[in-house]
């Protein structure tokens, strides 16, 4: 769920200026899953830019008071969400661990680095949600050590149907700060791609594990 517009249509823009996510319907990436995607996303890239990250960081961080208020602690999900969760946590004065997708194998074998304390109230910082599964194993691995996750915040998120479906099966609230649609409304607007180019992405996010990366010519 997007809490305000002009904080989606901004930090799309400000996605699409650093190269954060790219565009290229007519020369797809492959993702890991096999799936073409005209779209790649990789918001760690934000870390680098210090005025880019602070307003990702500082609208993060209001968005988790006005949804939470103040909440006993940050939680990042690795690695992607561990930079931004440690700064939301910085500026909301709050303790933060982070989640990895499963327990180191040797040590002490965490899964959940920091330390927690059972019925402590966290909430979750994502930097990008596609299908939604490696946030939910995060969230649940925060539930198995008894605490109670009161939500998820996330940069960006697809928006897939499946996704949506996941966090609703699981019980667990979603907020990003942009998705798909102002996406595409922003790049548009700014020229990254043309209206035909905007129609050909629209299907893609209907049904990526099937779309078909055939695209008539622009006439560039």
């Amino acid at each position: 769920m997007i809490l305000n517009k002009e904080t989606a249509q901004k930090t799309a823009e400000l996605l699409l200026q650093i190269n954060a996510i790219k565009l290229q319907p007519q020369k797809p990436f492959t993702w890991a899953s096999g799936w073409k995607s005209p779209i790649y996303c990789d918001n760690r890239i934000t870390l680098s830019y210090p005025a880019i990250r602070n307003y990702l960081c500082e609208n993060l961080a209001k968005q988790v008071e006005i949804l939470y208020g103040k909440p006993d602690m940050i939680a990042g999900v690795a690695t992607g969400a561990i930079g931004m969760g440690a700064l939301v946590a910085d500026v909301l004065g709050l303790p933060f661990c982070y989640v990895r997708p499963e327990a180191k194998k040797h040590g002490r074998q965490n899964k959940i680095e920091g330390f927690v304390e059972a019925n402590q109230n966290v909430v979750i910082i994502e930097d990008l949600i596609s299908t939604g599964n490696s946030s939910l194993m995060a969230a649940k691995a925060l539930e198995d050590a008894h605490l109670n996750v009161k939500g998820m915040l996330a940069i960006f998120t697809y928006g897939f149907d499946l996704s949506v479906n996941n966090f609703k099966e699981a019980n667990i609230e979603l907020h990003t700060l942009s998705d798909y649609e102002h996406l595409l409304q922003q790049a548009e607007k700014f020229t990254y791609i043309s209206s035909e180019e905007k129609v050909v992405l629209s299907q893609w996010r209907t049904d990526p594990a099937n779309w078909n990366p055939q695209l008539k010519s622009t006439g560039k």
